[in-house]
C-alpha cells in the first residue's frame, strides 16, 4: 500500500517541505534509505547520512536545519518530535499488516469452545474443548489452545505457541511464536530407590493483562495454584519462570533469564539477560539485577541495582572488581614481603 506524504502528515500533525503528492510503500533507516521509503532522522549523529539518503521521505523535528543541500528527490515531514511520530507510524503500519477476522481452514475449533467476535484463526491452529476466546483476539496458525482456557480480548498469540489446559491469558497480551504457557512444572520426588517420580503438576498460569511473552519463553504451571504474571509484565525470549512463580506489575525480563519455583518478584523489577533467580525467596519493588547475575536470598531493600553472583549493591561489586583485577600484583608484592622477611 502506497502512501503520500500528504497523507502521512495529516497523520502525524507534520509540515511539509517538498512534493506533497510523493509516495512511500516501505521504511527504512536514513543510512539505508532508498527510493520510495519513509525514513526519520531524530539523533542528529545520523545527520550526515540525510545529505545522501535515497528514502523519498524524512521525517525531522521541526528546529533542523539543513547545514548543506539535500537530495533533490528528497521530501521533508517536519514535526514536533520526528521520534515519537515514526513510533507512531510503525504501529499505524503494524495495524495494517495485522490479519483481519477469519477463520482458515483446516483449524479445530471443539464445538464447546466460545469465540468472540471479530477473532482470526489462522490455518492448522487448534482450540479445544471449554476454550473461551475474546474479542479481537488473533491466533495465528499451528497455534494450540488447550482445554478451559480463556483468551482475553484483543490478545495476539504468534505461531507455533501453545496455551496449555485451564491456563488464563488476559486482555491485550501478545505471546511470540514458540512460546509454551501452562507445561508441567519440574516437580519430582526421589522414592527409596533413588528414583524420581513425576508430582503432578494440577494448578495453571495466570497472565493478567498487556503482558508480554517472548519468543520460545517457557511458563510453568503451578503444581497447586498459580504461577502469575500481573499486569504489564514483559518477558524477553528464551525466559524460564517456574511453577508458582509471581512477578509484580510492570516488571520486566532480558533473554535467558531463569527464576526458579516459588519465587516472588516485586513490582517495576528490571533483570538482565542471563541472570538466574533462586526458588522461594522474594525480590523487592524496583530492583535492578544486572546481566549474568546471580540472586540466591531475598532481597528485602527496595530500589537497589545487584550484580554479580551472589547479587551484590553494583557499587560494592565494582570496589570488589577493582580489587580482584589488582590481585596479581597485591600477590607479588606480597611474595617479595615474604621474601624479604625470610632472608633476614
Amino acid at each position: 500500500m502506497k502512501f503520500t506524504a500528504e497523507q502521512i502528515a495529516g497523520i502525524i500533525k507534520g509540515d511539509i517541505e517538498g512534493n506533497k503528492d510523493v509516495t512511500v510503500s516501505g521504511l527504512s533507516k536514513i543510512e539505508e534509505g532508498q527510493e520510495g521509503t519513509l525514513s526519520f532522522l531524530a539523533n542528529m549523529k545520523y545527520e550526515e547520512h540525510i545529505y545522501t539518503t535515497g528514502a523519498s521521505i524524512a521525517i525531522v523535528d521541526r528546529a533542523f536545519t539543513p547545514s548543506k543541500e539535500l537530495p533533490s528527490s528528497l521530501t521533508l515531514i517536519k514535526v514536533d518530535d520526528a521520534y515519537s511520530c515514526f513510533a507512531q507510524l510503525l504501529e499505524v503500519y503494524n495495524e495494517m499488516r495485522t490479519k483481519q477476522p477469519k477463520i482458515e481452514q483446516p483449524s479445530f475449533i471443539d464445538e464447546n469452545a466460545t469465540i468472540g467476535k471479530d477473532v482470526y484463526v489462522g490455518a492448522f491452529a487448534y482450540i479445544a474443548d471449554g476454550a473461551e476466546i475474546g474479542d479481537n483476539v488473533k491466533i495465528y496458525p499451528n497455534v494450540y489452545i488447550g482445554e478451559n482456557v480463556k483468551i482475553g480480548a484483543g490478545t495476539i498469540i504468534n505461531p507455533g505457541a501453545a496455551v496449555y489446559a485451564d491456563c488464563v491469558v488476559g486482555e491485550n497480551c501478545l505471546i511470540h511464536g514458540g512460546a509454551i504457557i501452562g507445561a508441567d512444572g519440574f516437580g519430582f520426588a526421589p522414592d527409596e530407590n533413588g528414583e524420581f517420580q513425576k508430582v503432578p503438576q494440577i494448578g495453571n498460569v495466570v497472565l493478567e493483562d498487556n503482558v508480554e511473552v517472548g519468543s520460545n519463553a517457557t511458563i510453568d504451571r503451578a503444581t497447586l495454584g498459580s504461577t502469575i504474571l500481573r499486569r504489564g509484565v514483559k518477558l524477553d525470549n528464551l525466559v524460564h519462570l517456574a511453577h508458582n512463580v509471581e512477578v509484580g506489575r510492570n516488571s520486566a525480563m532480558a533473554a535467558q533469564v531463569g527464576v526458579a519455583g516459588s519465587a516472588k518478584i516485586g513490582e517495576n523489577v528490571m533483570i538482565g539477560g542471563q541472570a538466574g533467580i533462586s526458588g522461594h525467596i522474594k525480590i523487592a519493588d524496583r530492583t535492578k539485577v544486572v546481566a549474568q547475575s546471580g540472586i540466591p536470598g531475598n532481597v528485602k531493600k527496595p530500589d537497589q541495582t545487584l550484580m554479580g553472583t551472589p547479587g551484590i549493591p553494583i557499587d560494592d561489586f565494582k570496589k570488589s572488581f577493582f580489587g580482584f583485577r589488582k590481585l596479581p600484583y597485591i600477590l607479588k608484592k606480597l611474595r617479595e614481603l615474604e621474601d624479604k622477611i625470610s632472608n633476614k
